[in-house]
């Protein structure tokens, strides 16, 4: 895929190795939220988590997520409907 970025912090997404795949593709709203808020507790800090949907509502949903829950939000990018999420713990 060619994603595009979106939001990134301070590295390029491409130099990013995420430790975890969570793909939620065909999933509704809120099911990737939901799944993300679940698995998240069970990463080390500072792993990463790459969270894959194509929900459009998940745009909305998932950084709001993310910075309630304390996690950092490295990257959001996207291909056509999929988006990729990079979360940290």
């Amino acid at each position: 895929m060619a994603f595009t970025v979106v939001q990134k912090l301070d590295k390029d997404p491409k130099d990013i190795t995420p430790d975890y795949t969570l793909d939620t593709l065909g999933e509704p709203c809120p099911y990737p939220a939901i799944v993300m808020l679940e698995t998240m507790p069970q990463l080390q800090k500072g792993e990463i988590l790459e969270l894959l949907s194509d929900c459009a509502q998940s745009i909305n949903n998932i950084p709001v997520d993310t910075k309630n829950h304390g996690y950092t939000l490295l990257s959001v990018e996207q291909d056509g409907t999929t988006l990729r999420y990079l979360i940290q713990r």
